[in-house]
């Protein structure tokens, strides 16, 4: 069996690579350089991975493919993977980018189209008592309800974004406050789970691959993640449907999104943020810090100093 660290040198090794584009303003190189030693590293594992949630279809993208098959033999495993969370962040500088990866036996991680959906991520206080069809305000309510704090002591994340001025506006309403971010909701619903974070919940709408990322953490953490796919246009609806989704209005619940109780997230800082350190270089070296949660709920913080010029994770 794969020790599960062996994935967190996979990330660590994108992480790296992304890092040293990091404020440079070019989004794509940072993405592209994480992306080819991702590959490169679960290449050289001992695993039949799948790729399920990556780069894009295999048209669109040469490496980390949807489909693409990875390692060397082993267990069978699917994998989705997002090199780069946050290609603005880094290309900017600013915090919270991560290099992700989720694990799970096959078919355990559900296939998401690259379309938008709606999503709500709690911690496990708050697990039994929100639902994605609520009124916003009594969401806010039971969060702080469930945590025992006042209403102004809640603080959500949301994306910064025109569509979500509406939901903005409700939950100032409420009393809460608001952690605005430019990028990069993966690391901001996850963070719901880690009290330490001041982030009780994430509300709005990103990428709906990455609500699958997001959802396999917090199962493992305990807490809860719901979703809504909301197509932007025609094409992507038809596409939805295509790959399964007969009826786009229904609410897809953790178990809809990660199918399997066996499952393994493991994330490393590219930026400072969160949950997370960036990369720092001091000398000839490098310190990265790493989070991995796997389905007993043991979370572990990892930090590694590599030595830069050896190949990263060895």
């Amino acid at each position: 069996m794969v020790n599960s660290l062996d994935f967190v040198k996979v990330t660590e090794s994108a992480a790296l690579a992304a890092s040293r584009w990091m404020g440079r303003g070019e989004r794509d190189a940072a993405d592209g350089a994480a992306v080819e030693r991702m590959r490169a590293s679960l290449g050289e594992m001992e695993i039949s991975g799948r790729i399920v949630i990556g780069e894009g279809e295999r048209d669109e993208a040469p490496m980390l493919f949807i489909g693409e098959e990875l390692g060397r033999g082993g267990v069978e495993v699917d994998i989705a993977v997002d090199p780069v969370e946050g290609t603005n962040l880094v290309a900017n500088g600013l915090p919270n980018s991560i290099a992700v990866m989720a694990i799970a036996e096959r078919g355990g991680l559900l296939h998401a189209p690259d379309s938008y959906m709606k999503k709500l991520a709690v911690g496990p206080k708050a697990a039994p008592y929100v639902h994605i069809d609520a009124p916003v305000r009594d969401n806010i309510e039971a969060v702080a309800n469930a945590l025992e704090k006042p209403i102004n002591d809640v603080c959500v994340v949301i994306l910064d974004r025109p569509r979500h001025a509406d939901l903005i506006r409700q939950v100032r309403e409420a009393g809460a406050r608001i952690k605005l971010i430019s990028d990069g909701d993966v690391d901001a619903c996850i963070a719901t789970t880690i009290e330490s974070t001041g982030i009780h919940v994430a509300m709005g709408t990103g990428g709906a691959p990455e609500g699958v990322l997001a959802a396999a953490a917090i199962k493992c953490l305990g807490g809860n993640f719901m979703g809504r796919l909301e197509p932007r246009n025609e094409e992507e609806a038809k596409r939805a449907i295509a790959m399964g989704f007969g009826n786009l209005d229904r609410v897809l619940m953790i178990d809809d999104l990660v199918k399997s109780e066996n499952v393994i997230f493991c994330a490393t800082g590219i930026t400072d943020g969160d949950l997370m350190h960036g990369v720092r270089f001091f000398g000839n070296h490098a310190r990265t810090h790493s989070i991995l949660v796997h389905a007993s709920g043991t979370v572990r913080f990892i930090e590694s100093v590599h030595r830069l010029g050896a190949r990263p994770g060895k």
